[in-house]
Parts: C-alpha cells; structure tokens; sequence
C-alpha cells in the first residue's frame, strides 16, 4: 500500500483534548493515512491512556519534554525512515472536518510548486469565525502576521498562498523536509511554523491555502491554564518563549528583515509588555520579558 499520509500529534497532559481530536480523526472519510502520538513525558498519565484507548494509532512516548519541535522531530524522523510521502503535524487542541484531508492532498498532487499547505481553521467555541488562514510577513517591522483571525466565513477572503503556514495543521512533502531538514529545536515552541515557512520558500516552493478543507481550533487549549492566579490564565513561560523566539526568528532570518523598522518594533513591544506586567503586578512575567530578550539576543537555550 503506497504510504501517503502520516499525521502527528503532541500530548502533553491533555487527556481530554488529544482524545477528541483522535476521535474526529478516526471518523475521516479519507482512510490512507497513519497516526503518530507523541506523549512529552507528560505526568497524569494521559499518555498511558491515550496509548490504552487507541491501539490502531502508533505511539510513541517521551522521557522528557521535549517541546513541540522535538516531540514532532522524533515522528518526523520515525515517518520518513518509514516511507511516507507526506506529514502533517496537527496540534492535539483542534477537532476536524470528516472531508478535510482530501482537499489538501489533491492540491498538493495538482500543483508540484507547493511545498506545504494549511486548511481553514475556525474557532471551536464560535464555528462561524475565522482563526487562521493564512499570514504574512511584515518586511519592515519584523512582524509576523494572521491573517483573517476573527473575521466572520462569510467575509472569508479565500486566498490561494500564504507567506507562512501556521503549526497548527502544517501539511509538508517529505521531498521538502528532506531538503530543508527538520524543525529547528531551538524554538521549543512558538515560530517554528514560521522559520519552517521560510526555509521552505528558500527552497523555490509556495505555500498554500484550502478553504474546502476546515478543522476547529481550541485557542489556548494546550498551553493557557483553566484557573486564573496572580500572573493569569497565560504561564509566564509563555511569554518567555514568544519574546525570545521572536528575536531568534529575526536574528536568523536577518536578510529577510529591515534591521530598523525590526529593532524598534522589538522595542516598542517589550516596553509594552514591561510596562502592563508591572502596572498588572505580575512579577514574573515582567522579569521573563527581560529573561526573553537576554536569552534571544544570545540565542541561548536557557531556562525551559
């Protein structure tokens, strides 16, 4: 049997989460794919469960957390030494369409220039309003933007392209990840889809869209807490990561980026967040935004 699909997916202590969304998935009309589950070292035992429950996926278990970028390297690894012709990395908070893989993998077969493609993802909790679909880069600034986010379907502008394809469906040939090799582990979380993008236009390939392919997203889901504390619903390591990460991500891609506009945007912004988190007296996050801005600056793994 050709081998053509291979999805993976990430639990980390979301039994509940990452049980829907292998259910939706079981339920697709489209059957030629395989699921891997990665469990990353996760402590209430949901991987223990999940591996229980869902005999027919393969699952694979982590002895430490190793992020989303190095729990999806281990399935990526483990699916192209196995054959597969294309992965798709889906995060464990999104629930899909029966009809939703069809639409992706016939683009992809038509059109050889595109080296990776996303769905239209909807918000779960409001199924009529957009939370992604498709993006850009702001040259100047350094920004990476989403598109659409929020917007009614009604109003859905249904492009064709994207400048980046968002990680929480990210549909990529093996063909291109053996050029442009795997996720950068640095990141650990948070712009690895967008370093991924980039990597794969550098290669000569497009990015796409499909709108007739739709999956539903629990924003949040897998990383905001359900309780409110003195710091809030969103973990200061949160912050720590996505302010660091940026700064790898324009560091890295520094050609790609005005120096200026990205410098005082990158200023503009942490003083900001310096400035809310003081004002807010949530200690911890104001220190991570500077704990962030060190540790991107010298591109240091540091902390997680």
């Amino acid at each position: 049997m050709n081998k053509k699909l291979a999805i993976i997916l990430i639990n980390w202590n979301q039994y509940d989460l990452t049980k829907a969304c292998l259910q939706s998935l079981l339920k697709c009309n489209y059957k030629n794919f395989s699921i891997f589950l990665v469990d990353n070292a996760s402590i209430d035992l949901s991987g223990v469960k999940l591996n229980k429950d869902f005999p027919e996926i393969t699952f694979l278990q982590n002895n430490n957390n190793l992020g989303f970028t190095g729990a999806n390297n281990v399935a990526i690894d483990l699916a192209l030494k196995n054959g597969f012709k294309n992965i798709m990395l889906l995060n464990n908070d999104t629930e899909v369409d029966p009809d939703f893989i069809e639409p992706l993998l016939k683009k992809l077969d038509k059109n050889p220039n595109i080296g990776a493609i996303q769905p239209l993802i909807l918000n779960w909790f409001d199924k009529n309003l957009i939370w992604n679909f498709g993006g850009k880069f702001d040259n100047f600034f350094g920004r990476v933007i989403t598109l659409q986010k929020g917007v009614d379907i009604k109003e859905l502008k249904n492009s064709k392209e994207t400048d980046w394809v968002s990680g929480c469906c990210f549909l990529i040939r093996s063909e291109v990840i053996q050029k442009i090799g795997l996720l950068d582990d640095f990141f650990f979380v948070y712009f690895e889809d967008a370093d991924w993008s980039l990597r794969i236009k550098e290669e000569g390939y497009s990015l796409g869209l499909e709108s007739n392919s739709r999956i539903y997203h629990h924003e949040g889901g897998s990383w905001n807490s359900k309780t409110k504390n003195k710091e809030g619903f969103v973990s200061p390591k949160t912050h720590y990561l996505s302010i660091r990460n940026h700064l790898y991500f324009l560091k890295k891609h520094n050609k790609n980026f005005n120096l200026f506009g990205s410098f005082l945007y990158q200023i503009f912004k942490l003083f900001s967040y310096a400035i809310y988190f003081l004002f807010r007296l949530r200690l911890e996050k104001f220190r991570m935004v500077f704990k962030g801005l060190n540790d991107g600056l010298k591109s240091r793994k540091h902390g997680i």
